[in-house]
């Protein structure tokens, strides 16, 4: 569908929801309500096929000015949190596959560096994990344990610490893209080198499967959105360095919020990952078959949810949309 004809098809609403909120036009608050969630629809439209347009500008302006006049007079709906994450986050999330294709790609390439380096340097390991960490880790090898590492501390608190701290690591990958998108990279390539070499030191030792059934139970879905996080920060990098057709401080505020909302979208997982870590990655007794359905499991969520859904999204939104545009 062409953007002329998608203009010319629904200009006519436009100029009416523009015209209600420009000159404060008495109207049904919930009649409101509906023409601003048509709009919406037709924003999220022109983010996926018009992107940069002025099309787009118009109508995310439109977006804007709305919100305070509906809100003044129409409650937030309850299932407003929920509708985030069922349908508008993943609608709006397909326009930044590319940078989380990104992300992913510097993710796997540093990861490939950083068990390179631990092959080729035998200092590398302790110089990237501590001497502390791999002396307990050698010394849990020679007791049987090598994954005791998981079983030192409370489940309860394990579960707190780490999601606190994944979180934190994810708002530094976000946060850091304001340096012109380089401090995102530092944070991905600090992150995957220390995968890298972790994941080398027990195949030199042999125990390459035993910590790969053990790690990835909460790893899949910690790795995961760490990478997904990064994509924030390229996305908030990125309006700074090609802000297009807005102005940089436009482009800007544009980015931290897109960013944002990826960032808001990977706290239940970090979540579900913390509480993998701490209740369940300690049971290293279990069976191969059920590490490998959690792992399983938690990668096809991932890949559901933050590629699959967007894109079956996006197609129900076209399949929608286009037959309006028959008539002209």
């Amino acid at each position: 569908m062409r953007e002329a004809a998608f203009a010319k098809q629904n200009k006519d609403k436009w100029l009416k929801f523009e015209n209600v909120l420009r000159n404060n036009v008495q109207m049904n608050p919930d009649d409101l309500s509906s023409l601003y969630i048509e709009v919406t629809d037709h924003l999220s439209y022109a983010q996926t096929f018009y992107p940069n347009s002025n099309t787009l500008k118009y109508l995310n302006g439109l977006s804007i000015l709305a919100h305070q006049k509906i809100y003044k007079t129409k409650r937030e709906s309850r299932t407003r949190f929920i509708t985030f994450y069922t349908r508008e986050f993943p609608l709006f999330f397909s326009q930044y596959h590319k940078q989380l294709l990104i992300a992913s790609i510097v993710f796997v390439l540093f990861t490939v560096i950083g068990a390179y380096s631990a092959a080729t340097d035998g200092n590398f390991v302790r110089l990237i994990l501590g001497d502390g960490y791999v002396n307990m880790t050698l010394a849990n090898i020679d007791k049987g344990d090598p994954m005791a590492v998981y079983k030192q501390m409370g489940a309860l608190n394990m579960f707190l610490g780490i999601t606190i701290n994944n979180i934190k690591v994810a708002l530094y990958a976000f946060v850091f893209g304001m340096f012109l998108s380089l401090g995102t990279i530092y944070i991905i390539m600090r992150n995957a080198i220390m995968l890298g070499s972790f994941q080398y030191f027990f195949f030199e030792k042999g125990l390459l499967w035993e910590s790969a059934r053990t790690i990835w139970i909460h790893g899949t879905i910690e790795i995961s959105v760490i990478i997904i996080a990064a994509c924030a920060g390229l996305v908030l990098g990125n309006s700074i360095l090609f802000p297009g057709t807005y102005t940089r401080i436009q482009s800007f505020v544009r980015g931290a919020k897109d960013g944002l909302k990826i960032l808001l979208s990977t706290v239940p997982f970090f979540i579900i990952a913390g509480f993998l870590e701490g209740f369940v990655t300690r049971h290293t007794e279990m069976p191969d078959w059920l590490a490998i359905f959690i792992i399983g499991s938690s990668l096809f969520l991932i890949i559901y949810y933050y590629i699959i859904y967007p894109l079956k999204l996006q197609k129900d939104l076209k399949k929608t949309t286009t037959p309006s545009f028959k008539k002209i």
